[in-house]
């Protein structure tokens, strides 16, 4: 894409995702159905754990702490890329465009000096505004490859750790239904877990092979959108106490409504 050399030094042009006009709004109301529904979600389980004092424990605070970060992750990004999709000027400020990319920032890429003015995804990440850059960003390049595969590293090992651990304890209790109920829980968080991680993983590597854009795109919205639908299902539903206090809220709508 072209660079604007008569647009002002903070705006930046957002090259946004190539869609057919024919798919214009069902994208849209896709993202907006996708949208509404992890509102919805994770406010609800939050809302539950504020009301709900006996549900004031540490573990319940952690969900706590998903759903904001997963509510706060998603209202920087998605909003703003269904005005895209209506739209065929799609500029962002250059503060702004740092506030969307800020969490998921590891660099400084703020401190950089910048001839580009246009963002060559869908969304502000740090490698997109790495390469408004002219200067040489090799060793920010380097440095953020080695933080991102000392993470990732950290985190398999932390999971493989604690599976290990979890399946030594059902070996040793032999216990069916704790069994089967650990078996239900790992299951649906492993299969989450890759979704993440691969997402992840692949936005990353692709961001050093420009000839795949889209699915450098698709890869990025996965990595923020899926987690955030099914984190409050596979750690709010599948949460005992947390399951009884929703049935138990539904079922005193139902007798009210009768």
């Amino acid at each position: 894409m072209k660079e604007n050399s008569s647009m002002p030094s903070d705006i930046l042009e957002i090259q946004g995702l190539e869609i057919s006009p024919e798919y214009i709004y069902p994208l849209f109301f896709l993202l907006l159905f996708v949208y509404s529904t992890l509102l919805f979600s994770n406010i609800g389980v939050l809302t539950l754990i504020i009301k709900e004092k006996s549900l004031h424990q540490p573990m319940y605070f952690l969900f706590c702490n998903l759903s904001v970060n997963d509510l706060i992750g998603n209202t920087v990004l998605l909003p703003q890329l269904m005005a895209h999709v209506l739209s065929t000027k799609r500029f962002i400020t250059y503060n702004q465009c740092l506030l969307q990319a800020f969490h998921t920032v590891i660099g400084l890429s703020a401190t950089l000096s910048r001839c580009r003015s246009v963002i060559q995804t869908a969304f502000c990440d740090n490698p997109s505004l790495f390469k408004l850059s002219c200067e040489d960003v090799s060793i920010n390049n380097i440095y953020g490859l080695f933080i991102t595969v000392l993470l990732f590293t950290c985190s398999i090992t932390g999971i493989t750790a604690t599976y290990i651990r979890i399946a030594l304890i059902c070996w040793m209790k032999k216990n069916k239904e704790m069994n089967n109920r650990a078996l239900q829980t790992c299951s649906s968080h492993l299969i989450l877990y890759l979704i993440m991680l691969w997402s992840g993983f692949l936005t990353i590597i692709l961001h050093r092979f420009p000839d795949y854009p889209d699915l450098r795109k698709l890869a990025y919205i996965l990595f923020h959108v899926v987690p955030a639908n099914l984190n409050p299902v596979i750690y709010g539903l599948q949460t005992r106490s947390l399951r009884d206090k929703i049935i138990q809220i539904l079922n005193r709508k139902t007798i009210i409504s009768t």
